[in-house]
């Protein structure tokens, strides 16, 4: 009985020991993880997820915020404005916001949509 017990832990931990390993590679391309591991890099690592997050969050802001503003127009003037300086003209918007650096605002006005962009 202790044979075939020791056997049967003995199989387990071999067939353990030969399951599928995820290696940092395959965990860094699946994951949207942009730190490096290193210690050292740390705080470099933490500043550009910083920057990134301070770039998408206003990208959001400036789209939200210009998008209220087409449907706002929309729904006064059954129709969507023909470039975004319509929007300040007819005071929906005191002025069109700065887009973030290297970036810039493309509008459809077929569609009544805004976009941020790379230049």
């Amino acid at each position: 009985m202790k044979k075939a017990l020791s056997l049967l832990l003995l199989g387990g931990l071999a067939l353990a020991g030969c399951s599928k390993k995820e290696t940092k590679s395959t965990a860094s391309s699946t994951n949207e993880n942009y730190s490096s591991g290193n210690p050292l890099t740390a705080p470099v690592d933490y500043l550009g997820a910083i920057a990134k997050a301070k770039k998408s969050a206003e990208k959001t802001v400036e789209t939200v915020s210009l998008n209220q503003a087409i449907q706002q127009f929309s729904v006064a003037e059954g129709r969507y404005p023909k470039d975004l300086n319509e929007l300040v003209t007819e005071k929906y918007l005191p002025k069109l916001p700065d887009p973030p650096y290297g970036m810039k605002i493309v509008y459809d006005p077929a569609k009544g949509e805004v976009k941020v962009v790379p230049k």
